[in-house]
Order: C-alpha cells, then structure tokens, then sequence
C-alpha cells in the first residue's frame, strides 16, 4: 500500500451533481445509482466540495417549502474541502481521511477538475486484491470472517457464543 498511487485505487465511474441542482434531485441520484458520496461541481467542471449521504439525508429533514429552494451548492459552502491528486500516494490520503474524520476524498486533476473518488472501501478492496504476505496468507488457511459476541471474549474451541 505505501507504494501504491491514488490513481491505482481510486473509482473512476463517479456520479456527481451541478452545484445548482436541489437537495431532491440529489437524494434522487444517490437512490437511483446507490451511490454513497456525491462530489458537487461548479459550472466551470471544478469540484465544490463531497456530499455523502448523511448530509443530503440531514437537509432532506427541513420543510418541503424549504427543499424546493435549497441547492447542493449551498450546502457544500463554508466547509473545509479536503481533496487529494491521482498522483499522491495512498498512504497520504488514508492520511488525509483519518485527519479529517472522513471516508471518501474528491481526486482532482489539473485545474481542480474531478478525475475520481477515493473511498476507504476502495482502499480495503485494493488490500483484498494484493494481501500483504503474512503467516496466514502464506498457510493458505481461511482468514475470516469470526462470529464475535460483543463484550465476550472469543472462545479457542468450535462452539458458538450464546447471544445473551
């Protein structure tokens, strides 16, 4: 992973929204596509900022009078933006998002233009795909998944813990 680039990793098939487009029509791109993060751009193809669905959820919570005049653009305003380039590293950006409590960054390429998404899931799936080696990688043997209780420690033997 250190020597990896954001460009290896990140997602190129990215859905985003016009900074003037409504909260609506964004609550209704993330639910046609499944989508969960939705970068805003400006008219000019810049990147504004990253709305993901918590946000868009927490503005769709105002009246109906309110969301009929509320744009993406406006949200996005004021917030810090936190971006990263297809040419840094991984290791940066896993950096960058564990500083900024967030889970997805815009990759932007020349002019601040959006090339691609970078999730902490396309990390993990670029871990899955090249394994580090390790003792259990390299015996082959089943690395996961382990029911776990929580509160419980996890038992040595076969046997299932009772779910209180």
């Amino acid at each position: 992973m250190t020597t990896w680039t954001v460009g290896e990793v990140m997602r190129t098939d990215v859905v985003a929204i016009a900074a003037g487009e409504t909260v609506l029509m964004a609550w209704e791109l993330l639910e046609r596509t499944g989508a969960a993060h939705l970068p805003v751009l400006l008219p000019d193809g810049r990147c504004s900022g990253l709305l993901d669905r918590c946000d868009i959820a927490v503005a769709c919570s105002a009246p109906a009078v309110v969301l009929s005049a509320l744009d993406v653009g406006t949200l996005v305003s004021g917030r810090r933006r936190v971006a990263v380039r297809a040419q840094e590293s991984v290791r940066k950006a896993a950096f960058a998002m564990t500083e900024n409590g967030c889970d997805a960054l815009p990759v932007l390429g020349s002019g601040g233009r959006l090339v691609g998404l970078l999730t902490a899931s396309d990390i993990v799936a670029a871990l899955v795909r090249n394994p580090a080696p390790g003792p259990r990688a390299a015996e082959g043997g089943p690395i996961g998944p382990f029911s776990m209780t929580p509160g419980l420690g996890p038992r040595r033997d076969d046997r299932v813990n009772p779910v209180p």
